[in-house]
């Protein structure tokens, strides 16, 4: 069999008010290029009439395929099966709210024959509001400063990957997963552009602010071990200080016959203190966490049904052999 050209992998989650639109936009864009495609849908769990409409399209286009899981599991986890659903010798990921113009994937796939591995769409921050576009400066760059990668503000999952790059993140076993972080770690040539930032077409934005500091954390701790560091290094100097500030104190007292400090000193000593520990045992539990939860060494996701086998599987997980092949790939 032929190997197709380009694998399109779209995660999905309640996206049944764009999805048709996109679809049309997508196979509007990638026709004219005159290359062999596959479009490969992961439905993350989605409660609205997304995986009907999933099922309806693959059985009608046979360029389409679709995975829909049994819950929501995630979009680190839909982008992993859909990855892994890919065959083409490149693969494009975008999302489904046409945020991701598929206008521009044959530009993409232009850069990709002139020998890039990854070619990254990086939007800009036109349309948002200006404490959105602040944060994430400065989150971006605290992450360049702890992260043992490099990550771009902008540069998000709206990229194409060679065949080499996709197995190469396939190859990565872990269970916590942090895509900006992983497609940078693997390296290989990488070209970008920018584009102007588009509002969604329909529905609603699922990524809110809670979500959206959960991921910001996930981004700091998956790829270093600096916050423990850190902890230690405040430790040092809360001790140094506390030592300074205590040989003071007795000179005075030696000295001049200062009174010591008394219960305002005191307390907000130990308030600071105290805030501090917990901070601290927080960033130990996140790790700790991590790392008990990578040894359970559960699948990333449980699939529901896909274009090839309707049949749901047990609640425990997909069939012997599927879950097999998985953890091979996993």
């Amino acid at each position: 069999m032929t190997m197709l050209q380009v694998s399109v992998v779209v995660p999905c989650y309640n996206e049944s008010e764009v999805l048709g639109a996109f679809h049309s936009a997508l196979i509007a864009a990638l026709e004219p290029t005159r290359q062999s495609f596959e479009i490969c849908y992961v439905d993350d769990g989605s409660s609205d009439r997304t995986r009907r409409q999933l099922s309806e399209l693959a059985g009608t286009d046979p360029r389409v395929r679709y995975t829909s899981f049994s819950r929501n599991f995630g979009k680190e986890a839909a982008m992993l099966a859909g990855l892994r659903m890919s065959r083409g010798n490149a693969v494009v990921l975008m999302d489904a709210d046409l945020q991701h113009p598929p206008e521009l994937v044959p530009r993409m796939m232009e850069l990709h024959r002139h020998g890039y591995d990854q070619v990254v769409a990086q939007r800009d921050r036109a349309g948002e509001s200006a404490l959105r576009t602040a944060l994430s400066r400065v989150y971006y760059r605290l992450v360049r400063r702890c992260m043992d990668v490099e990550v771009v503000d902008g540069a998000g999952d709206f990229r194409l990957l060679s065949r080499r790059a996709v197995d190469s993140v396939l190859s990565l076993p872990e269970s916590n997963r942090f895509s900006k972080g992983i497609f940078s770690w693997i390296g290989f040539d990488t070209a970008s552009f920018t584009y102007r930032n588009v509002k969604r077409a329909a529905g609603q934005s699922k990524w809110g602010g809670r979500n959206l500091l959960n991921y910001g954390i996930d981004g700091l701790l998956s790829f270093n071990s600096r916050p423990l560091r850190l902890a230690i290094h405040t430790g040092l100097c809360l001790f140094l200080s506390a030592l300074v500030y205590a040989l003071w104190i007795i000179t005075n007292v030696a000295l001049y016959g200062v009174d010591a400090p008394g219960y305002t000193t005191l307390m907000t000593s130990v308030v600071a203190l105290s805030g501090i520990q917990l901070a601290t045992l927080g960033v130990i539990g996140e790790y700790v966490g991590r790392i008990y939860h990578e040894a359970k060494n559960r699948p990333h996701y449980v699939v529901r049904e896909t274009d090839t086998s309707r049949a749901a599987f047990p609640v425990g997980g997909p069939s012997s052999a599927a879950f097999a092949q998985s953890r091979m790939e996993s």
